[in-house]
């Protein structure tokens, strides 16, 4: 990655813009007010409502059938943070030098490019966020924060196919299951497990098709994956891997199977599951992406490529981190942490270490966890039952076989080795672990720890 150390900014910015209003966004204003800034705060969300908690249209689709609101759970009230908050609106384009930022916003349901501005600017003005128009001659600049998240991924050919992102997917999907509907959910990842254990729990007859050939196969690999493969029949969800979906038309899915035959399956709904892409698209080429198409940034979130005026934060964001290497955006947790990392060095002070990378699910009768980065070529250590409350903790042997660096840890039904999780892997670190040790179950994961190597940190 290239060294963003140059381009931070040498003083605080005067104003700032934050684009996206979901938690990354919310959470981004919180810190700038609680690190003591003063300054103007804008702030573009493309939904209408004020931000809310995504975690529950999945995990408590029925439980929770209202949207559980942010504001509510202790994260602040979005108009009482901000000087100006536009729901309702997206950026459409985005012009940034060292010496401010300026965005074109459109109503959300607008086409990008569209001239219409933000209702309380005049026509076609931009949405700027410079020195105040009053400053004093040498008055630092403005910046953005880029917190514009991830939109589900929906292949050409889908056309029948409904997602699960937004409040207003999950009282569509809710409608739509009622007991004895057909419910085929494509793809084996988070979200389509968690939905299809509560659409069965609901009397739906429930298919699960994953083009892989084992359940969380790129969030696990396939060893740990395949272990989770016995909870799908247990719940009454029939598991369909190695069968990748050709297309969606209404009232049918139709597949490949593993032999190579052609096969149709009949849905009332279909649920596409397959992961989603960083809305970045509206940048315009303007910063090299990733490979999926998140912006590149560093633990601080300075973006690769951009001047010292643009920052971004959550799902929209790939972060590289010393010592792991390139840790994909699009989890709670990170949107939840980051931001106070990025604020403290936008305001040009020290800020917290950084936290582990943390993914949690509940799914098909199973609390899940994982911290870290897992490595497809990492052994496993397991600790626990297998057949119970377990986890395993993917590790690189040292010659010797006795020891070995933890990369990351996949815990089951077995909360009390998150904590310790978490904070061994924190701020990149890589502890060597007595490997008897670490597979004892009694023993506490901190004390079966040799030494706890730390890479370095941001610059």
């Amino acid at each position: 990655m290239p060294d963003l150390a140059a381009s931070a900014p040498t003083e605080p910015p005067a104003s700032i813009v934050v684009v996206g209003a979901g938690l990354a966004g919310l959470r981004t204003v919180a810190e700038l007010r609680a690190q003591g800034f003063v300054g103007s705060i804008t702030v573009v969300g493309a939904e209408t409502v004020p931000p809310y908690d995504r975690p529950p249209l999945s995990k408590e689709l029925f439980a929770k059938t209202e949207p559980v609101w942010l504001s509510g759970e202790g994260f602040g009230e979005l108009t009482d943070l901000a000087d100006r908050v536009l729901l309702g609106h997206r950026a459409s384009a985005l012009h940034a030098v060292d010496d401010g930022v300026t965005l074109t916003v459109t109503p959300a349901g607008a086409p990008a490019g569209s001239p219409d501005a933000a209702p309380d600017a005049a026509p076609g003005e931009p949405l700027s966020a410079d020195a105040a128009p009053d400053a004093a001659p040498g008055e630092a600049p403005g910046a953005v924060v880029l917190a514009t998240g991830a939109a589900p991924v929906v292949p050409a050919g889908w056309d029948g196919a409904t997602v699960l992102h937004t409040a207003d997917d999950a009282a569509r999907l809710r409608a739509a299951l009622s007991p004895g509907a057909r419910v085929v959910v494509i793809g084996a990842g988070w979200i389509g497990a968690e939905v299809a254990g509560q659409a069965a729990a609901r009397g739906c007859d429930v298919t699960v098709v994953e083009a892989a050939p084992t359940p969380l196969y790129r969030q696990l690999g396939a060893t740990l994956g395949e272990r989770t493969r016995p909870w799908y029949a247990a719940a009454g969800v029939t598991l369909r891997t190695s069968c990748p979906v050709t297309a969606v038309r209404p009232g049918e899915v139709h597949l490949t199977r593993r032999d190579g035959a052609a096969e149709r399956l009949a849905a009332d709904v279909v649920l596409a599951a397959v992961g989603v892409r960083p809305v970045t698209g509206w940048l315009g080429g303007a910063f090299p992406l990733t490979p999926r198409g998140a912006l590149r940034v560093d633990p601080v979130g300075r973006v690769a490529g951009a001047p010292a005026s643009v920052r971004a934060v959550g799902d929209c964001v790939d972060m590289e981190v010393p010592g792991v290497g390139l840790v994909p955006g699009g989890h709670w947790d990170a949107a939840l942490t980051h931001p106070a990392a990025l604020v403290a060095d936008l305001l040009g002070q020290a800020g917290p270490p950084l936290a582990a990378p943390y993914v949690f699910s509940t799914q098909l009768g199973h609390d899940l966890a994982l911290v870290g980065m897992p490595d497809d070529d990492a052994s496993l250590v397991l600790r626990g039952d297998p057949g119970g409350a377990w986890t395993a903790l993917l590790v690189e042997p040292a010659k010797d076989g006795a020891t070995g660096v933890l990369l990351a840890g996949f815990t089951v039904d077995r909360p009390r080795d998150v904590g310790p999780l978490r904070k061994l892997l924190a701020d990149g670190a890589r502890p060597v672990l007595d490997l008897t040790r670490a597979a004892d179950p009694a023993v506490q994961l901190r004390r079966a720890v040799l030494t706890a190597d730390r890479a370095a940190g941001p610059a």
